[in-house]
């Protein structure tokens, strides 16, 4: 017979291809991995796992067994969190997914607030794009998942979490200066450096600036918003910023930071979690409620 252990260390395994990473992500050593995975090859009489030069991957049984071992260890989580939910609120493990834009200011204020909320919950984060958030959501691999609204996705129950407005950022020594506040149709898109492909915010931004094909923008993609940032107080160009990441940013780099007009445009940020999952709302809603509080402390600065 087979263990949930050893489905566990098989779906670690299936997810990363490779011994080495998937017993660090389970906190074993390999060889222990190993055998396990071989004990539980063993125990259903098929080999599942494949190893070669060009790296480890599932044979034929093996990616066939996965959905349906993933679906036995999901529903012994939900078996837990129930017996866990029984003794109150956020307790045992939450696997959160965040977009890279609003995880490395949101997570420091959020983390000491958990804690002191929250002491038994385990929290466990990845800082992610939203695609890749929505997909690990549909498969198991997250609970939760901080991003940007809306989400088309019938499956995905989402709650507003709170408005991050947008303000336009530009070196202070930059020659032209800018208007505050500033009107959408004022921006000289030529100049306005953006995240590259993938990033929701980037996507966000051609919006808020009405920028379509015929309008040219500067051609480059910074891979995180530090890097965005930099770059425009060198003078390289302007950006959009949204205002959780204002006042950080504009504490480590030279910049000159002005709102837009009103109605200022802004992204609603949510938490989203499967509408399956009804078991563990009262548990999302109450983690949702402490983000909120928490991003309450970055925003509503007076800028120029």
């Amino acid at each position: 017979m087979i263990t949930i252990r050893q489905m566990r260390y098989f779906e670690a395994l299936a997810s990363v291809r490779h011994f080495g990473k998937a017993a660090e992500l389970v906190n074993v050593s390999q060889p222990a991995l190993s055998a396990q995975i071989r004990d539980m090859e063993e125990a259903l009489g098929v080999s599942l796992v494949e190893r070669s030069r060009a790296g480890t991957f599932l044979t034929a049984e093996g990616e066939e067994l996965l959905p349906e071992v993933r679906q036995i260890l999901s529903s012994v989580e939900r078996l837990m969190m129930r017996a866990k939910r029984a003794r109150g609120l956020l307790q045992g493990r939450l696997r959160l997914g965040i977009i890279p834009t609003v995880a490395p200011y949101l997570v420091p204020v959020l983390i000491p607030a958990l804690k002191q909320e929250f002491p038994d919950l385990d929290l466990e984060l990845k800082e992610v794009m939203t695609d890749s958030c929505i997909g690990d959501l549909r498969a198991g691999k997250l609970d939760c998942a901080i991003v940007a609204l809306p989400l088309d996705e019938d499956q995905i129950k989402a709650m507003p979490l709170f408005k991050d407005r947008f303000l336009i950022a530009s070196a202070e020594d930059e020659n032209t200066v800018l208007m505050s506040p500033i009107t959408q149709d004022q921006v000289d898109v030529e100049r306005l450096l953006l995240l590259e492909e993938g990033h929701c915010l980037r996507d966000q931004a051609l919006a808020v600036c009405g920028t379509s094909a015929k309008r040219k923008v500067a051609n480059y993609g910074a891979t995180s918003m530090a890097t965005l940032l930099q770059m425009v107080s060198h003078g390289m160009g302007i950006t959009l910023i949204p205002e959780i990441a204002a006042r950080d940013e504009a504490a480590r780099s030279r910049m000159r930071i002005v709102p837009f007009a009103d109605p200022q445009p802004f992204r609603q940020i949510g938490l989203v979690w499967r509408r399956a999952d009804l078991g563990r709302r009262a548990d999302f809603e109450a983690f949702g409620k402490l983000v909120t509080e928490a991003a309450d402390t970055l925003l509503g600065d007076d800028f120029e």
